[in-house]
């Protein structure tokens, strides 16, 4: 009986014979295991090449690409700065020099100079021209802008009724649109309307109801704004603000008559109240707005005019459009 073991991994052999065996049986098997484990050793190495060359050949695919990738772009080198010019010749001093001149008739007028004030000229003197005559001084300030409000909205209710008629029920304007302080009682001219009322503000109608007329007068009377054909009683309250109590509408006679809150009124006033809202935003729902074509300040201005020319003069007076119930407002003490 014979057990032998063969590892095909290590060139030996062990053979272990109970019964004897001859010298030329070991040999052939020596010989026939060496030859294959050569073979086999062969087969591995061939084996170990190719995976070398197939791994040799996917790094040369994946990573080139990466390697190429990463290359860092060094910079350009910076451009030479050109040289500065050299500065040409020494600094030169420089000097002022100035005379004064008198500026009357022995100034020859510049012929370029007049052709351009040639178109305003005349505008210009007629500014100075007298329009009427002031009794009295007019003046801002207090519940319904006082004197100076009364004659701008009495100018406005002028203009009104000439182009809409008698029944103009009510007119009024905001007091911050007067922008002269005062006026002095004596010949009014054209350039004191300029001032007191510089703006392009046009005259338009609005029909109100008595409801919405009614919440008109409650704003006025707090904003202390001017108006015409109204008699508004009111009261100073804690805050020393003008509060609205009542009011009835006044005609030229000076007849009053209660403002049905169903009734339309028509009212005059400037389009600057309608465009912005603000205190008067109830005017954006009226009825038939129609500009009247004409600015505050020409309307002023022919009211003015029509006055000289009926022989009247501009009264600056209080005439109790605005009747003041209860005691005046209390007087703060100003701090030192």
């Amino acid at each position: 009986m014979c057990c032998s073991v063969v590892d095909f991994y290590k060139p030996e052999l062990v053979c272990l014979c109970a019964g004897g065996a001859t010298y030329y049986a070991r040999s052939s098997i020596r010989s026939m295991l060496l030859a294959k484990f050569r073979s086999n050793n062969v087969l591995h190495m061939k084996m170990s090449v190719l995976r070398a060359v197939l791994i040799g050949f996917v790094l040369a695919v994946l990573v080139t690409p990466c390697v190429a990738q990463s290359q860092v772009i060094q910079p350009c080198e910076a451009s030479p700065s050109p040289a500065k010019a050299a500065a040409s010749g020494p600094p030169v001093k420089v000097g002022v020099k100035a005379t004064q001149v008198v500026v009357d008739e022995s100034v020859a007028p510049d012929p370029t100079v007049e052709k351009l004030v040639a178109g305003y000229s005349q505008k210009v003197k007629q500014l100075t021209n007298v329009i009427g005559t002031l009794d009295g001084e007019l003046q801002t300030g207090g519940v319904g802008a006082s004197t100076m409000g009364h004659f701008v909205a009495d100018g406005i209710m002028s203009a009104a009724k000439a182009r809409l008629g008698p029944h103009v029920d009510f007119a009024f304007t905001n007091a911050p649109g007067l922008r002269k302080k005062e006026i002095q009682p004596g010949p009014l001219k054209a350039w004191d309307i300029f001032e007191l009322l510089p703006f392009e503000n046009s005259l338009v109608q609005v029909e109100l109801t008595g409801s919405q007329l009614l919440m008109i007068l409650q704003r006025l009377t707090t904003a202390r704004d001017a108006e015409a054909g109204a008699r508004i009683q009111f009261k100073w309250n804690e805050q020393n603000r003008a509060e609205f109590i009542s009011a009835k509408l006044v005609d030229a006679s000076g007849q009053e008559r209660e403002i049905d809150h169903n009734k339309t009124y028509t009212v005059v006033t400037i389009d600057y109240l309608i465009k912005v809202a603000g205190n008067y935003a109830i005017l954006q729902d009226g009825k038939n707005i129609k500009p009247l074509n004409i600015t505050i300040r020409d309307a002023v201005m022919d009211y003015v005019k029509a006055e000289t020319a009926a022989g009247r003069h501009i009264q600056a007076r209080l005439d109790g459009r605005f009747v003041q119930i209860g005691p005046d407002p209390v007087k703060t003490e100003t701090q030192p």
